[in-house]
């Protein structure tokens, strides 16, 4: 069986395991405090081009997702994200659980767009008198995740637009940066680390999706966004006591560019992908330029291929054909791709 369902199923990259081995018996103090967690810090902070950003250290990305949006909304406030946007559909309801409600719009191409943002602020202020809005949850952070959950990516202008409609109602943004390393190197991408720094108040570095083991690197970058981090992270369950590893994986991923050039390897591969189903007659039912694909298959293809094959149902397309989500990661190999083809009927 070969699996295409996600880009978390490999462990992680060999240097990590390696550096892993050799530090094991080492002894250091937990929570983050380390000597390693410092150093990948200061590595973070150069790629971004930011060198004043706070960056703290997270298992796993719906933690990440509950605590930032808890972390930075007030108790009445919520979220505004696509309606097809991570937090709203397979986190069940994480966020809602503390206490700040979804609030979602309609997407363009899995994407938020500046105006869709502006509607939405200046239909909820539309009462000048404030008797209805002050009754209802407030929109307070505006939450993107790049790339999307249908593989597109943000451009810098529309991320820069949507920041301008964020400073004009007091919107806090939000990355969701699970596979964000897929979404820098895509094929047509203008947005950088640097670039994402500068535009986002806060956002975070996907590392279980990214050649980490396990794990999450937050970067906040507005310094009055978050007062008490470290508690509120704990109490969120997402403060690791062994913290060094994950500072460890992070320091590793950010050692001579090592997180984007296994990114671009998963982009390389799923490119590849699309072009041999492509070549072989089948459409995709979404122009992704990142490592998730999206192939419509007929029932009778995905019957034949389904014993050797591994892959996310995304949804009926008629009644003889069907949508599937077929991923690359970080590990995946030209070979894997060869053995997928193989299996498709001639």
């Amino acid at each position: 069986m070969i699996r295409f369902n996600s880009d978390y199923m490999e462990g992680c990259h060999p240097l990590i395991l390696k550096r892993l081995s050799e530090t094991n018996f080492e002894k250091r103090v937990g929570y983050g405090y380390d000597d390693l967690c410092q150093s990948a810090r200061e590595k973070i902070c150069a790629a971004c081009d930011a060198p004043d950003a706070k960056v703290f250290f997270l298992v796993g990305g719906t933690q990440t997702n509950a605590f930032v949006i808890d972390a930075v909304l007030d108790a009445c406030d919520g979220v505004l994200c696509v309606d097809s946007g991570h937090i709203s559909g397979p986190e069940a309801g994480a966020v809602e659980c503390w206490g700040h409600k979804v609030l979602t719009i309609p997407a363009q191409d899995g994407k938020i767009t500046a105006q869709g943002i502006k509607k939405y602020c200046n239909d909820f202020y539309a009462d000048r008198y404030h008797y209805s809005h002050c009754h209802m949850v407030a929109p307070g952070m505006v939450y993107i995740s790049h790339p999307t959950e249908i593989g597109t990516i943000y451009t810098k202008s529309e991320l820069t637009a949507i920041k301008r409609v964020c400073e004009e109602f007091n919107l806090a943004l939000f990355i969701d940066g699970a596979r964000l390393g897929y979404g820098i190197v895509a094929e047509g991408s203008d947005l950088t680390l640097p670039d994402i720094a500068r535009l986002c108040d806060v956002f975070y570095i996907g590392g279980t999706k990214v050649g980490a083991m396990f794990g999450e690197a937050v970067v906040v970058t507005n310094h009055n966004l978050i007062k008490k981090p470290i508690p509120l992270i704990k109490r969120h369950g997402a403060l690791l006591a062994k913290g060094w590893l994950l500072g460890m994986q992070f320091d590793t991923l950010f050692t001579d560019n090592l997180y984007l050039n296994i990114s671009k390897n998963a982009v390389d591969c799923a490119m590849r992908m699309r072009r041999e189903f492509n070549n072989r007659g089948y459409r995709c039912y979404v122009d992704s330029p990142t490592n998730q694909q999206f192939v419509i298959l007929p029932n009778d293809v995905l019957n034949y291929i389904k014993p050797n094959v591994d892959y996310t149902f995304w949804e009926h397309y008629d009644e003889c054909n069907t949508v599937v989500r077929l991923v690359t990661s970080w590990a995946t190999t030209q070979e894997q791709i060869d053995e997928l083809i193989s299996y498709l009927p001639r």
